[in-house]
């Protein structure tokens, strides 16, 4: 039986005049572009052209909350209500569904950003106030979760779709968490070790922590971080092996989420 696996990019994460990764580049090796939406980076215009670009390349988009943190590029931890998150968490899934009609494509997905993504990995009042919001303005859009998280675990609750997530490009912890960027090393940015912790992962279904331990994870979808200057390079590096092990990129919504 043929394992099939999707490929996802953090993407559209300029600004104005600025542009922040190779956009273009990635979504010619991916299947499933996270697209942020104006809080910790991105801009209607960005959206916009980022949106065309990956329907022109059959990648599906999903939404890239992150925390109303520019400055900090999303990355900072914030504390709020829970009722809060949910209703910034549904307004950026509005501003990316808007966007979307331009090019009349369909919001597929929703994967939180940064220190958002970390606090709900372990937090179960913000892993479920993401999940009401995904609720509320349309629950057929798939819940990216880490695995193991709080995140699973509500979008479960809630009854959404729920892909689990593997990270091509980041060291884990022991207990199945992201390490903290602060760490050195934390971001793998040599494409051979990604590629042996990616096909680890989806071949083997294991995750290997900085540390040595071994924690069992079936993933459906693998995130490459395009804001990187060795995204594209890592990207390219880890579908290539895939294919070679037999391994089948799809489009997150062509999975099987079991």
């Amino acid at each position: 039986m043929t394992i099939k696996i999707n490929l996802n990019a953090d993407m559209a994460e300029g600004f104005g005049a600025y542009n922040i990764g190779d956009d273009s580049g990635i979504l010619k090796i991916i299947g499933s572009a996270n697209i942020a939406c104006g809080f910790h980076a991105g801009d209607p215009r960005t959206m916009h052209r980022v949106i065309n670009e990956a329907k022109q390349n059959g990648v599906t988009i999903g939404v890239h909350p992150g925390f109303n943190d520019l400055w900090g590029f999303g990355r900072r931890r914030i504390d709020m209500r829970p009722d809060d998150l949910e209703y910034m968490v549904a307004y950026q899934i509005g501003a990316l569904q808007a966007m979307a009609t331009y090019s009349d494509v369909k919001v597929t997905h929703l994967k939180p950003h940064g220190a958002l993504n970390n606090m709900a990995a372990e937090n179960s009042e913000y892993a479920l106030a993401i999940g009401r919001a995904i609720k509320t303005v349309d629950p057929s859009i798939i819940y990216v979760a880490l695995a193991g998280s709080e995140m699973e675990k509500a979008g479960r609750k809630l009854g959404l779709p729920v892909a689990i997530e593997g990270f091509c490009d980041r060291q884990y912890d022991d207990d199945g968490n992201l390490t903290s960027r602060k760490i050195s090393g934390s971001v793998l940015k040599d494409p051979a070790a990604a590629t042996r912790q990616v096909i680890d992962m989806v071949v083997n279904n294991t995750i290997t922590s900085r540390n040595g331990k071994k924690i069992p994870c079936k993933v459906h979808s693998l995130c490459v971080h395009g804001d990187e200057p060795t995204g594209v390079a890592v990207a390219r590096a880890v579908r290539e092996s895939l294919e070679k092990a037999g391994v089948k990129l799809v489009p997150l919504t062509e999975m099987s989420l079991d």
